[in-house]
């Protein structure tokens, strides 16, 4: 049933950032209304401020903290006339004070009504709730107020292990296994600190854990008149730490039956709270007993993996929210609502796997985001975004949908194949690594799954392949000759243009560990570099395919530049040393007994932190081994030395927030063992 595209509101706005502020100002846009944003200092040039009609810009008490102040938010909606206020997810969107705050204002606010999401919001309350409606539950211990000793004594009747909840809690914070009934008060006192500094509130609760558990969760929709109804479910069984990765619809565990059944819990929870717009109930089923659920929590708001569902419905959600929102009826009925094919959703992020999944800061100096038959990206990604660490590191949502579910499975991978992100780490090899296991593809998930076969994962580094086409790409950077010389001479001195097959460049790659893998490249004199993009290459010699590249520079500077590179096997920052450095690090080798070449003379910050303390200056003198720089990542300090002896240049300063693989010193040698100096052979 097709529904018109008349506006339902004036003028709307969006009180949230990213991905998830574009996604929903589209559909605001298609249904003729206004969009407004909302922004603090970090954000100023992001796309959802420049996608939206109007942008106000919020108190900076912090970064963060801007989008959660509640006054500034509504103020902004009044001084922009604003009639309806959609919360996005995270952040205000399961806020009862807000949602008075809307209704005080004479706002709408696009969600259900405070009453809702207190009881949804707390995990203990909203257990007594569904259950009392009838909609089952895992055995467990859901009553306020109970201290760690009083929480041991009821879980002695228990079927360990079990599990511990925060109960104010979300995303996995504070939730901890008890193996057996003695490791239960050391978890307790753990989950609590743990919950209090998440939450502020450290109430806790226990379940029975369930075997090879997977997460599913059905999609509601409930409008003011009484009706409700879902729109089918959600496998997101495949999560890191409580963190979903990838998201698919529908499930493949359940039979057509068990779906009817899920689906009517879900209504039926929806029900018991007089419920309103769209939500999400999430269920635990066993994968030993799939025709067998049980309730864990309502999230009172759009879901991050709404799109799937989306996909396989052709219903836009965000436009069923705003028409609830505004009073509307459903304009849909339980027997219309057909599931047709396959979708499965990968969030990307911007983080290194290898590196035990750290966050990677940076700026986006290259975005190709896929397209192609059912494929569909959700993003708030433009080249010059600044990727930190003030919020999520996710930054984009890639979507295939198919007929079925290897179709869709084989899109997504090559979706994610063709998605070019340079400036930033991201997981993406991680994410095709994992929808190409064999068993994911069977179907055999849990929320388990992900920690078993990650020790099984490779992250592979450049391969010699990817070394040749960043020097040549490195090469074709560097600047024109200008020199007076005869003709075929490069203005270094170093290099004979009319001999191109003696160019030779050392290419490194600082790896999680902080290791260097280098490999030693002559360039091939018959390659042509045609560009094609702004940071799009076409690599192509006669004896081989042509290659599609991107990349771009990142830093450039006499003898050596470090290039962000995708090639159809890699992606990341390559360093590339021309003849004169490679000489220079080979005599300072052989000067210091060491075979090869040395450390690289830049010093580089091996991960995403805040720079401590600088202990030397530009301009000491250094000795290999001495501390340059103290970087401080994930609670740690991480000591950044001299790889060798030299005159020290530094790039950073105390406080400075840094990113993955910034240079943040430089060492040259002292000038009575500089090469330069050295006579001519």
């Amino acid at each position: 049933m097709d529904q018109p595209t008349a506006s339902v509101f004036r003028t709307v706005m969006i009180a949230n950032r990213g991905e998830i502020a574009c996604r929903v100002i589209r559909t605001v846009h298609q249904m003729g209304m206004t969009a407004v944003a909302v922004y603090t200092t970090p954000d100023a040039q992001a796309l959802h401020v420049r996608l939206a009609d109007r942008a106000v810009h919020l108190p900076d008490h912090q970064a963060t903290t801007g989008y959660l102040d509640i006054d500034a938010v509504v103020a902004a909606a009044v001084e922009t006339g604003a009639d309806a206020i959609h919360p996005g997810y995270g952040f205000l969107s399961e806020n009862a004070d807000f949602a008075r705050a809307c209704a005080r204002a004479g706002i709408t606010f696009i969600g259900p009504d405070a009453q809702a999401l207190e009881i949804m919001g707390d995990k203990i309350t909203s257990k007594k709730h569904v259950g009392a409606a009838g909609v089952p539950l895992i055995q467990g211990i859901s009553e306020p107020g109970l201290s760690d000793e009083e929480l041991v004594d009821k879980a002695c009747s228990m079927t360990f292990p079990v599990l511990i909840k925060p109960s104010a809690g979300g995303g996995g914070k504070g939730m901890h296994v008890a193996e057996s009934l003695d490791q239960l008060p050391e978890m307790l006192a753990t989950a609590r600190r743990i919950a209090h500094a998440s939450f502020g509130d450290d109430t806790l609760f226990i379940e029975q854990l369930i075997g090879s558990p997977r997460h599913v969760e059905v999609q509601i929709l409930a409008d003011q008149h009484g009706n409700v109804i879902h729109l089918g479910e959600r496998e997101c069984s495949l999560q890191r730490r409580h963190q979903k990765v990838i998201e698919e619809a529908p499930s493949v565990v359940l039979t057509d039956q068990t779906r009817a059944r899920i689906g009517q819990a879900a209504c039926d929870t929806a029900l018991s709270v007089n419920y309103r717009g769209a939500g999400t109930v999430e269920f635990l089923v066993s994968d030993h007993d799939p025709d067998t659920f049980y309730f864990m929590e309502m999230n009172t708001r759009l879901q991050v993996e709404h799109p799937v569902t989306e996909e396989i419905t052709g219903i836009d959600l965000v436009e069923q929210q705003l028409r609830i929102a505004a009073g509307e009826p459903l304009a849909y009925t339980q027997d219309e609502i057909q599931l047709r094919g396959h979708s499965v959703e990968a969030r990307v992020y911007a983080e290194v796997p290898a590196a035990g999944f750290l966050p990677s800061t940076g700026t986006i100096l290259e975005l190709a985001e896929p397209a192609g038959t059912g494929v569909r990206v959700d993003s708030g990604l433009r080249r010059g975004s600044v990727i930190g660490t003030n919020f999520d590191p996710m930054l984009a949502k890639v979507i295939a949908t198919g007929t079925h579910r290897d179709q869709a499975l084989d899109r997504l991978d090559r979706a994610l194949k063709n998605m070019v992100v340079l400036g930033v780490q991201t997981n993406i090899s991680y994410l095709r690594q994992l929808i190409n296991d064999s068993r994911v593809r069977a179907g055999a998930l849990d929320t388990t799954m992900i920690e078993r076969i990650l020790p099984e994962m490779d992250f592979p580094g450049p391969g010699a392949d990817d070394a040749q086409i960043a020097a040549t790409l490195a090469y074709h950077f560097e600047p024109a000759p200008t020199t007076s010389l005869s003709s075929g001479w490069r203005c270094d001195g170093w290099r004979s243009m009319a001999e191109p097959t003696s160019v030779r460049r050392h290419v490194s790659y600082r790896t999680a560990s902080g290791d260097t893998e280098d490999f030693d490249v002559t360039l091939d004199p018959s390659t042509v570099v045609e560009q094609v993009g702004d940071h799009e290459y076409l690599l192509s010699t006669p004896e081989s395919m042509t290659t599609r590249v991107h990349a771009v520079v990142a830093t450039q500077r006499a003898g050596q530049s470090q290039l962000w590179c995708f090639t159809p096997n890699f992606a990341g920052l390559l360093t590339i040393s021309d003849r004169q450095a490679i000489t220079s690090n080979e005599v300072q080798a052989q000067r210091a007994g060491t075979a090869g070449l040395i450390s690289n003379p830049d010093v580089s910050s091996p991960l995403p932190g805040t720079v401590m303390s600088v202990p030397v200056t530009s301009g000491d003198q250094v000795s290999a081994g001495d501390t340059l720089v103290i970087v401080e990542a994930m609670k740690m300090e991480h000591r950044l030395v001299a790889p060798f002896d030299g005159v020290v240049t530094i790039h950073t300063a105390e406080t400075e927030q840094v990113k993955l693989g910034q240079v943040l010193a430089s060492i040259t040698p002292d000038d009575d063992k500089n090469p330069e100096n050295e006579p001519a052979n």
